[in-house]
């Protein structure tokens, strides 16, 4: 399982990665060994998450999000979260 994340940094920009084991990737980011981007961006919110089958369409996912201008991952955060609170 894989999975396409985006974090909100300190500076309010949105970074967006892939990952195996999001626990263990945010607790990098956290460390500041996550990816040269965050570092100097800490604190960071996880926003979104999304599953899918294989790194292949992970990688692809990450690109088509990231290929999106921040007004559209804004919306797609904003999607899911609504996602989020309907199934409580």
């Amino acid at each position: 399982m894989w999975l396409v994340y985006i974090v909100e940094c300190a500076d309010k920009s949105l970074y967006t990665g892939v990952t195996s084991d999001l626990e263990k990737r945010m607790a990098a980011h956290a460390a500041g060994k996550g990816a040269k981007y965050t570092k100097p961006r800490r604190p960071l919110i996880l926003r979104y998450t999304e599953t899918v089958a294989s790194r292949g369409d992970a990688l692809r996912r990450e690109a088509a999000i990231k290929s999106l201008n921040r007004s559209g991952k804004l919306t797609l955060i904003d999607s899911y979260k609504q996602q989020a609170v309907s199934l409580t």
